[in-house]
């Protein structure tokens, strides 16, 4: 299964990848809509999901970062490098 994020929350002020606690998603095949946690994404993305920001040319995959220091988050990678669309989508 495949899903496109479409927006995110934040628990605190700082508006960065790291601090986003939940987001909603549609599911790219089904079309089912959802909300998950981060702990909950980003291990169902470890596990073999694929989650994406944006449709069409504007598509870009999203990753998993394993700080040295902290918790796992989600981050963009386009063009060959990590990105910040996260922070960038509708906030719920």
């Amino acid at each position: 299964m495949s899903i496109q994020i479409t927006h995110v929350h934040f628990e605190e002020f700082q508006k960065t990848e790291a601090a986003i606690t939940n987001y909603r998603w549609r599911g790219l095949e089904s079309g089912e809509v959802g909300e998950s946690t981060k702990p909950d994404l980003v291990q169902w993305i470890n596990s073999g999901g694929q989650a994406f920001v944006g449709s069409g040319t504007n598509r870009v995959p999203v990753g998993v970062i394993n700080p040295e220091n902290g918790k796992p988050y989600l981050r963009t990678y386009a063009d060959g490098k990590w990105t910040n669309n996260l922070v960038e989508l509708p906030l719920f």
